[in-house]
């Protein structure tokens, strides 16, 4: 491959969506990925090549593909076109040079997640910034009854692994507008737990930290619901008995359920509106329609309890009057503490 000495060669990737990594003679080149409005991307790194045969891979990999819906032909995902600039003769063209294809990870074959398949490797001391790689940890459950979250705020984009249960994506390498990831804090539930000898199994895509991951345990005293009247019931309203569904709920209608830690009771209602209200929990606003009744209903509903359900209707909270036809949504933010103790008599 005739190389020029004057410039450095660079390897561009196209790509439909929705992120990819490259290597070149199995060294690091690069990383990058297509944002919500706009999937496709490319990846254009600079490389070392060398005399002889070179070898590029590229692991693609999509956040989710639509799987019903018309034109599904026409909505794409992964590598589009590979190209080498910079040489001698110019750009050399490898999308069509024959490459090869294989589905998955090897660590997902094995399945080193599970106790069973962790023997199947050998692991070494782990190595920060190291991409495409599989680290694990042993840790014991926290004590108390408090939410138990992992801190992933080192890391950069991968999967995570608890007792072989899978507990989600992180892409903390992914910021939205204001230069911040949408989440870095992940919940184990402690039923996937043993009080020792836990094990966390991550596989990294990118670069991090994982000496830095912290386990912390949470309080949870502000909890919100935000629920259209148009959601579907609850999952269990259905049963299947051999390949029949049948009903099991009295209504199908859609219910909010507000949940307390243990121990704890609803003893604020924050904000309750019931109409068009907007943002996200800890910070609802009212939006154009809203019937004033709303707080009112919710706190003689759940001020006290620890776990409240709520109907969606506009029978119980009433419908604005100056918005006909729309579809309401109840928003709610309550806070829960430990019941106060009674004073000596």
């Amino acid at each position: 491959m005739p190389i020029r000495r004057d410039i450095k060669t660079v390897l561009e990737v196209n790509s439909h969506g929705h992120a990819s990594v490259a290597f070149v003679n199995t060294k690091f080149v690069g990383c990058g990925h297509g944002t919500k409005m706009n999937k496709a991307f490319t990846l254009e790194k600079p490389m070392d090549l060398k005399k002889g045969v070179n070898h590029v891979a590229v692991l693609a990999s999509t956040m989710g593909m639509m799987d019903s819906g018309a034109y599904l032909e026409h909505r794409l995902a992964g590598v589009d076109r590979v190209q080498i600039k910079g040489l001698n003769a110019g750009t050399l063209d490898l999308t069509n040079n024959g490459w090869g294809h294989i589905v998955g990870l090897v660590g997902e074959q094995k399945q080193i997640y599970t106790d069973k398949g962790m023997g199947s490797v050998t692991w070494k001391p782990a190595v920060n910034d190291r991409p495409l790689t599989w680290y694990k940890r042993h840790f014991d459950m926290p004590s108390g009854e408090d939410p138990i979250v992992l801190d992933m705020s080192t890391m950069g984009k991968g999967l995570m692994f608890v007792n072989g249960q899978g507990i989600g994506r992180y892409w903390i390498s992914y910021k939205h507008a204001l230069g911040r990831p949408s989440q870095q804090l992940y919940h184990i539930p402690r039923s996937f737990l043993r009080q020792k000898d836990n094990v966390l199994v991550l596989f990294e895509e990118e670069f991090g930290r994982p000496d830095a991951i912290m386990i912390l345990t949470v309080k949870r005293d502000n909890i919100c619901t935000f629920i259209s009247e148009r959601n579907p019931a609850h999952i269990k309203s259905w049963e299947r008995k051999d390949s029949q569904i049948t009903v099991t709920a009295a209504d199908l209608k859609p219910r909010a359920t507000l949940t307390c830690s243990p121990k704890k009771l609803i003893q604020q209602v924050v904000f309750a509106s019931y109409g068009n209200p907007m943002g996200i929990c800890g910070n609802y606003t009212i939006g154009s329609c809203h019937t004033p009744r709303a707080k009112e209903l919710v706190e003689k509903a759940c001020l006290g309890k620890r776990i409240c359900t709520l109907p969606v209707s506009a029978d119980v909270y009433g419908g604005d009057v100056n918005c006909p036809g729309t579809t309401a949504t109840l928003a709610v933010q309550a806070k829960c503490s430990k019941r106060s103790p009674r004073a000596a008599q």
